[in-house]
């Protein structure tokens, strides 16, 4: 690669979308890995500052769908860079918050923008490149939202253990200006294009098995956020560890993430159904694991942290494929839906966590993710029983998988973006042909 493909690749407004989905998401998360700085700061217990995450999902689950509607008649490249801004000076202000209630408030008004940057974002990125690599394009926008959600939480918590508590949300607002400055500088002016008629789309909302998909996805990410909203305090309380090597678990937590999305792939595309009744079992398994043998002693807790990361961050393209392959046939609503109802699962997650946490000390996070997990496989198992394993959905490996693996490459092979985006143009054709769509 020459000094001017690097050069280009680096100064393309792919890039800094993807970069603004990375900053949006280490805001969402990246108070998890800092929980325990905000304890001590506000004086506040485990299960109050647990609601710092639960507060941010719950406003996207029940505005993200209007706001998402109301800004989209507005000129995208201006609502793409407001948002940006708003969410580094609200973790500029956050930095100094003098309380927990102002920190609490600063948590709210990002909240209400995230959706809109994440919808427009991948909007803005569609409309920058032909049709025929529109799928290579989103699929590499979609590595911002991927690293922000494995990454943002130990970046930010080895930033504060390193540095300082203001120093985390600063690095917040630094990636976001220089995201925002990016998208001023060259992403072309853009409005919304034609919108598919509204009666289509909520046609889908008829059907018994999406709402059980629905209610299958929302209780995994209950499970999820049950145990990782306290994920930092857990490993310092039970496992008795620094900052610093809080921190590095969490990485190692990320990158276990990783691992956990490619092989979900792979599992899914054998059996969508299995694979995904099989997810809360190994999640609640790996809960037990965390439970009886968390411990000071750095190896042992090395294993069962990747492997706590590989099936809680599995559950993002689980519990994707298992929701949109229901309604295949409106695939901007059915997501809508999906980044509506799993920030409703963070929400409902995060505050049980912290009302078993303040009932039963740190186990009852735990207690709270077995009790998610058990109610989504029995969810699960019940859709499959009522309504048989038909699986009307297109593709099994989604657009994260699809932007790992260009990156990284299939089975150790170097693979490019094109191919991937080829391949999910076959499937599609098929699906269209299946359907009639």
């Amino acid at each position: 690669m020459t000094c001017s493909t690097r050069s280009n690749a680096l100064f393309n407004p792919l890039f800094f979308i993807a970069l603004g989905l990375f900053g949006v998401y280490t805001i969402e998360f990246g108070v998890v890995g800092i929980l325990p700085v905000i304890i001590e700061r506000y004086s506040v217990s485990a299960s109050e500052a647990g609601y710092l995450v639960g507060l941010f999902a719950l406003i996207i689950a029940v505005f993200g769908p209007f706001m998402v509607l109301w800004f989209s008649r507005y000129n995208r490249k201006r609502i793409l860079t407001l948002s940006l801004f708003i969410f580094a000076g609200a973790s500029a202000l956050s930095a100094y918050a003098p309380n927990y209630g102002t920190l609490a408030i600063l948590r709210i008004i990002p909240a209400f923008f995230h959706p809109v940057y994440f919808s427009l974002a991948f909007v803005a990125v569609v409309s920058l490149y032909p049709k025929e690599q529109a799928t290579q394009a989103t699929a590499k926008a979609f590595v911002g939202t991927s690293m922000g959600m494995v990454l943002g939480v130990p970046i930010t918590t080895w930033i504060a253990a390193r540095f300082s508590y203001e120093a985390a949300f600063l690095f917040c607002t630094a990636v976001n200006v220089i995201a925002g400055l990016g998208i001023i500088a060259r992403l072309p002016d853009t409005f919304a294009g034609q919108r598919t008629p509204y009666g289509e789309q909520l046609a889908i909302l008829r059907k018994p098995t999406l709402w059980l998909n629905i209610l299958a996805s929302t209780l995994i990410f209950g499970a999820m956020f049950s145990v990782y909203s306290y994920s930092a305090e857990y490993l310092s309380r039970e496992a008795g560890m620094s900052g610093e090597v809080i921190s590095a678990m969490l990485i190692l937590f990320g990158v276990g993430g990783v691992a956990g999305n490619l092989l979900a792939g792979r599992l899914l595309s054998k059996s969508k159904v299995g694979t995904t009744l099989m997810h809360p079992i190994m999640l609640g398994a790996s809960y037990l694991i965390l439970h009886f043998f968390a411990s000071p002693d750095i190896l042992p807790m090395i294993l069962i942290v990747i492997l706590w990361g590989a099936t809680h961050t599995s559950g993002l393209i689980v519990t994707q494929v298992w929701l949109t392959s229901e309604a295949p046939e409106a695939p901007e609503f059915v997501t809508g839906l999906y980044i509506s109802f799993i920030n409703l699962g963070v929400t409902l997650g995060a505050t049980a966590g912290g009302w078993f946490l303040t009932r039963m000390g740190m186990e009852g996070t735990i207690v709270s993710g077995l009790v998610f997990c058990a109610l989504a496989a029995a969810t699960i198992a019940t859709k499959v029983l009522v309504y048989g394993a038909r699986q009307p959905g297109l593709a099994t490996e989604t657009q994260a998988v699809f932007a790992l693996k260009s990156f990284i490459g299939d089975r150790g092979k170097p693979r490019s973006c094109s191919n991937s985006a080829e391949f999910l143009s076959v499937r599609t054709t098929r699906m269209e042909s299946r359907y009639g769509c």
